[in-house]
C-alpha cells in the first residue's frame, strides 16, 4: 500500500515567528519520518513575489526559511525539502488549472477580499494595488498541492480556505477529464492552529505582533515583556486565558503548566509570570537557535540539501504532469 502524501509550504515574506512554529512547522515536522507518510516541504518563493520586490531581500528570506526548517528538526533524509522555483512543473500545472477555475472562486478568496475591503475603507477603487499574483494566488497554491498527489496539508485555521479551493479545482479537473488528481484535505491541530501575538490578535507579520523564532535572548525577553496584560495586581487571581498563560502552555511541560496554573490562581505578578514564560521559551528555543545560526553561517550545506530535494520533487512532479498532459490531450 502506498504511503499517503503530506505537503507543507511557507512563503518567505518575513521573519519566522512562534506562530509559524506551532501552527505549521512543529506539527508537520513531528509527523514526518514516522513511516506513515511521504512528506514534502517547500519554500514558496514565487508566492512571495506578490509582496517582495527586492532581489537581495528575496534571497535572504529563502535562505532564512530553509535554515529555519532544518533548525527546527526537519530531516532531509526522511522528507523532501525544495524551493518552489526549482520545480517548473508547478507553473505548468497552474496554467492548466487556471483554465477550469471560475473567476468567482478567486473573488471569494480571503486575501483578495481583504485587499478590496481595505481599499474600500480607504476610499480607493476596489482593485487598487491588487496584482494578478495576489488574485491568482490560490491557483498557484492549488498547483503546489495537487502536483504531488497530496492527501493532507497541515495548516492553521486561517489557511483552510486555500486547501478547500485546491480541492474544488482538483475536482473540476477530475469532472472534466476523469480521475486525474488526488483531492487534498486540510489537517488542522485545533489546539495550536491560531497562536496569539503580543496584542492578543493572531500572531502575524502583517499585524506586527510577532515573537521572532530565533531572536537573541535579550530580544526575546523584550518581546515577552511587551505582551499585553490586564491591570490586576499581585495577589489577584490571573485569567487562564491571558496571553502569558496561553503562550506558556505551548512551551512548558505538563508538570510546569499545572504548577503555573496554581500560581495564576494564587495571584502571581505579571512581571514574575513573564519571567517564567521567558525561561521556558528560551529553554525550548535555544538549541534550535544555535542550529539556525550554524546553518546560516554554513549555507552551502543547506543549498546542497535543497538541490537534492528539487531532484526528488521533480521525479514525483513529472509523473503527475505526464498524467495530466495525457488527460487533456497534449502529451
Amino acid at each position: 500500500m502506498n504511503k499517503q502524501i503530506v505537503l507543507t509550504g511557507i512563503k518567505p515574506s518575513g521573519t519566522p515567528h512562534v506562530g509559524n512554529y506551532f501552527g505549521s512547522l512543529k506539527p508537520a515536522i513531528e509527523a514526518s519520518g514516522k513511516g506513515t507518510f511521504n512528506e514534502f516541504f517547500f519554500i514558496a518563493d514565487y508566492h512571495a513575489l506578490t509582496t517582495v520586490k527586492d532581489k537581495d531581500q528575496m534571497a535572504f528570506l529563502v535562505k532564512d526559511i530553509a535554515c529555519t526548517w532544518l533548525a527546527c528538526g526537519l530531516d532531509p533524509k526522511k522528507s523532501v525539502i525544495y524551493r518552489q522555483s526549482d520545480v517548473p512543473e508547478v507553473f505548468e500545472l497552474a496554467t492548466i488549472l487556471g483554465n477550469v477555475t471560475p473567476k468567482g472562486l478567486m473573488n471569494r478568496a480571503h486575501a483578495y477580499k481583504a485587499a478590496v475591503a481595505a481599499n474600500s475603507e480607504a476610499g480607493r477603487e476596489g482593485d487598487h494595488g491588487v496584482n494578478m499574483g495576489l488574485y491568482t494566488y490560490p491557483i498557484l497554491m492549488a498547483a503546489d498541492i495537487l502536483l504531488f498527489d497530496t492527501n493532507f496539508v497541515p495548516v492553521g485555521q486561517d489557511q483552510k480556505q486555500h486547501i478547500e479551493i485546491a480541492a474544488d479545482i482538483g475536482a473540476a479537473i477530475n469532472a472534466i477529464y476523469g480521475k486525474v488528481l488526488t483531492i487534498p484535505k486540510a489537517q488542522i491541530d485545533e489546539a495550536t492552529a491560531v497562536v496569539p501575538g503580543l496584542d492578543g490578535r493572531k500572531m502575524s507579520k502583517s499585524y506586527g505582533n510577532i515573537i521572532p523564532l530565533f531572536a537573541p535572548p535579550q530580544e526575546l525577553l523584550k518581546s515577552v515583556k511587551s505582551i499585553k496584560t490586564d491591570s490586576s495586581a499581585v495577589g489577584d487571581p490571573k485569567p487562564l486565558d491571558s496571553l502569558v498563560f496561553v503562550l506558556y502552555k505551548l512551551f512548558a511541560t505538563a508538570d510546569q503548566t499545572r504548577a503555573m496554573e496554581e500560581k495564576f490562581k494564587k495571584g502571581i505578578g505579571w512581571g514574575e509570570a513573564k519571567a517564567e514564560l521567558f525561561d521556558v521559551m528560551n529553554f525550548k528555543l535555544s538549541p534550535m537557535r544555535d542550529r539556525y545560526n550554524y546553518l546560516m553561517a554554513n549555507y552551502l550545506e543547506v543549498e546542497n540539501i535543497l538541490r537534492d530535494g528539487a531532484t526528488r520533487a521533480r521525479t514525483a512532479a513529472r509523473q503527475t504532469i505526464a498524467r495530466v498532459r495525457a488527460a487533456i490531450g497534449v502529451d
